[in-house]
């Protein structure tokens, strides 16, 4: 059987959902079938432990790095020239940024990305972020004159050239969600281009470390209920609505006896701002910064609830691997979360940015002992019915044996 040569690109700059879900393909989808290169822009960390180059040598796979240079000096004086002479119109900064990010950064990337395409006689191009990060890969495909392939993790706002570059030039976008594939054809990527294939994960996976373990070292003493969220600290994600919820859940609560614990898993830029929230707050001995952790679903596993406040998702995987740990989640009305989660079946959709509504959640759910585990058992049952990676996995092949013609 001949092997299809496919360069796998990702430009992301740290480790998240998406590298998960990717490193999942790759360990089980058919070598028999594809050889893969992966070439990557960043060696983003996993934790103090790895990288992902370790974890992608780690399945026999090739690694490239792209490396990236700074911005030239002469970009950077443009871009702030721009930003001063179009202060007045957000679309005509964001126009002129792009031009200049497309003469010094793009089509540089591109044609180093053309060069590699055509040395390694690469098949296929399959990207792993979305197509406003990955428009210099559409662009080497172009030039190399083989398919690619989008796997679209999150939704992002298109430009006009972006749009036509994803519709003149790429074979194939694969969303990880309705909401993800909605978004980009509301803003005119063309609907035939586009099929949905959800993040998945493995049945059997479980915990390293006991849920005992885990509150004992993090001082969570017997009784006391656990709720908390994973994820990268970025704005997005908004951790401080979990923190705002956490304060109004202790105003309600007063003086009832009810011990309530926040963990927070995971590292980013918005960590000092968010411990400085929790200070002013009052809340240091209620919530607990957990840091990156490898094995989060061990952590996932020692919470009671799961909180997901984020106001932008694609298909989070972390309330999958909450789901799998029979943990009714709480989380946001938004794209991925709502094709997840059953209101009031198996977790509780809210409104984004009311973090009223989350205590609210969060308050009904501590109450009910009953309720907390039928939505846990009825969580579980769905991610695995539902979401299963074999399914994840042939959703993808089948989208490569379709662009290969196999």
């Amino acid at each position: 059987m001949i092997q299809e040569k496919i360069l796998v690109l990702d430009t992301g700059k740290e480790w998240g959902g998406g590298t998960n879900s990717l490193l999942e393909l790759l360990k089980r989808i058919d070598k028999n079938k594809y050889r893969f290169t992966a070439l990557f822009y960043n060696n983003y960390k996993k934790g103090n432990e790895s990288d992902i180059e370790t974890e992608i040598e780690k399945l026999g796979i090739d690694f490239i790095l792209l490396e990236q240079q700074g911005q030239s000096f002469l970009s950077k004086i443009l871009k702030e020239f721009v930003r001063t002479i179009f202060f007045f119109s957000r679309r005509l900064k964001k126009h002129f940024v792009f031009m200049i990010d497309y003469k010094f950064r793009i089509r540089p990337n591109a044609a180093k990305i053309a060069a590699i395409l055509k040395n390694k006689n690469i098949d296929l191009l399959y990207m792993n972020n979305q197509p406003s990060s990955n428009l210099e890969g559409i662009m080497a495909a172009k030039a190399a004159n083989i398919p690619c392939i989008q796997h679209s993790r999150i939704g992002a706002e298109l430009n006009r050239f972006e749009v036509n570059a994803v519709n003149n030039w790429l074979t194939k976008m694969i969303s990880v969600s309705q909401g993800v594939q909605e978004m980009f054809v509301m803003q005119g990527v063309d609907a035939g281009k586009c099929t949905v294939v959800y993040n998945g994960i493995d049945p059997n996976v479980k915990p390293a470390v006991t849920s005992s373990l885990i509150r004992k070292q993090w001082g969570i003493i017997d009784g006391e209920m656990v709720i908390g969220t994973v994820g990268s600290l970025v704005k997005r994600k908004r951790i401080g609505d979990l923190i705002e919820a956490v304060a109004e859940l202790y105003e309600r609560i007063k003086g009832q006896g009810s011990g309530v614990k926040c963990i927070i898993v995971g590292e980013g830029p918005e960590r000092v701002g968010l411990q400085k929230k929790v200070l002013k707050k009052g809340l240091q001995d209620k919530v607990t910064f957990i840091g990156f952790q490898s094995d989060a679903i061990s952590y996932i596993n020692a919470m009671d609830i799961f909180i997901l406040p984020s106001e932008r998702e694609g298909l989070p995987r972390v309330i999958l691997e909450a789901m799998l740990m029979s943990k009714p989640v709480v989380a946001c009305d938004i794209t991925g979360p709502s094709e997840l989660i059953l209101n009031g079946k198996t977790g509780f959709l809210v409104p984004v940015k009311n973090f009223q509504m989350i205590a609210d959640a969060i308050l009904k759910l501590i109450k009910d002992l009953k309720l907390r585990r039928h939505m846990g058992e009825e969580a579980r049952k769905r991610s695995i019915e539902n979401f299963s990676v074999e399914k994840y996995v042939r959703g993808v092949e089948n989208v490569f044996n379709e662009v290969l013609g196999n």
